[in-house]
């Protein structure tokens, strides 16, 4: 029977299989609906409209942007397959830039992609693919995923700089199950090289680097715009409380921060703590942001509870490192983080992922919110 697996692990003739390819109009999400158009599977392609372009924004270097979505049209226009936009600006605007600022306003860092992820991308276009009778929901993301039987797991892409398992961190094990990946095993170069030789306009088109909504990373100016009044100006503390400054609004401030602060002192300071019930910032030196202990809730999982009691791994940002650590589960939805080293500047609001080292690499095992 595996003999007859098609590339994305289905038993099925690729010409049989009709897929769904999220095409945000970068090179990475249309990369993937040509290879999978090469090896012969029928595929949809289909591009989320989630907000209302300005100029600025159309002209960044972002996803889903208004450039993005004519790109995508051309992709698959010179593919020759059929394609969709849906138009999901006021759950858009609903789910995520309202999440993005009230998280903001309650002294967090959130992460939109991840609520992107799990509010829109994975749900309504999952939804979508399954209207259509699609076999696969495949992305463009950086992540490897390997499927025996009817299970899917998804692990570290090979490309660690560009993995993005991080962000999807609250996928669901139906959704897993139903997603694949196929750059998981390429390099970003490997993947432009084969957009290249497919001759597609995007080859060349650079990375998104900003969040979709927020031109030139400026969240500040995005927050201000639909909540004009949260630039209260507040007191900036030490540790011992006393009153060192002032700022002029806690959404201009995040943990760890070291610039920005205007407050001078024999040693350079950091945003230690942001304390939103009372408008304050709290600064202290670095050492103070050490912590190797985290409280979070909302947790997803994604492997056997039995699979915690092994060596587990946990990455506390996007960027960080993997780091040896052990996991209490309290409940269903909450945990306690040990951290076997010492990490600097771990934020509420930031996501705090589970990982376990078997053959096949970096696996996900899950992963919550930090609250404290």
């Amino acid at each position: 029977m595996e003999n007859n697996l098609n590339s994305i692990g289905l038993d099925k003739k690729p010409e049989e299989t009709k897929i769904v390819v999220a095409m945000s109009g970068g090179v990475d999400s249309s990369t993937v609906a040509g290879m999978m158009k090469k090896e012969g599977y029928q595929v949809i392609g289909i591009t989320l409209k989630l907000y209302d372009d300005t100029q600025q924004v159309s002209k960044s270097k972002q996803c889903c942007a208004g450039q993005d979505i004519i790109d995508a049209k051309r992709v698959a226009h010179k593919l020759n397959i059929d394609h969709k936009i849906l138009y999901y600006q006021n759950k858009f605007k609903e789910n995520v830039i309202d999440n993005f600022i009230d998280s903001y306003l309650s002294g967090e860092t959130p992460i939109p992609c991840v609520q992107c992820n799990q509010s829109v991308k994975f749900t309504d276009l999952f939804d979508e693919a399954k209207n259509l009778d699609a076999d696969a929901l495949i992305t463009g993301h950086y992540v490897k995923s390997i499927t025996t039987g009817n299970t899917t797991n998804m692990y570290r892409a090979i490309d660690e700089n560009r993995d993005q398992s991080y962000f999807l961190f609250n996928t669901t094990r139906e959704q897993l199950n139903y997603l694949r990946f196929p750059l998981g095993t390429k390099l970003k170069s490997e993947t432009r090289n084969i957009a290249k030789e497919l001759h597609l306009n995007v080859a060349e088109k650079p990375d998104s680097q900003d969040i979709c909504f927020v031109p030139n990373g400026d969240y500040a100016s995005v927050i201000k715009k639909f909540r004009p009044d949260s630039y209260k100006k507040g007191n900036i503390k030490n540790l011992e409380g006393k009153v060192i400054g002032v700022h002029e609004g806690i959404i201009n401030f995040t943990i760890g921060q070291r610039k920005g602060i205007k407050v001078s002192d024999k040693e350079p300071l950091y945003v230690i703590d942001i304390n939103s019930d009372k408008n304050e910032i709290i600064v202290g030196s670095r050492n103070k942001l050490i912590k190797n202990k985290i409280k979070i809730n909302k947790i997803n999982l994604l492997a056997n509870k039995d699979e915690f009691s092994e060596e587990v791994y946990t990455k506390v940002r996007s960027t960080g490192k993997l780091l040896k650590s052990k996991i209490n589960l309290i409940d269903n939805n909450q945990a306690e983080v040990v951290l076997f080293e010492n990490e600097y500047g771990i934020s509420p609001g930031q996501a705090c992922v589970f990982y376990k080292k078997d053959k096949f690499g970096d696996k996900l095992l899950g992963g919550g919110w930090i609250k404290k």
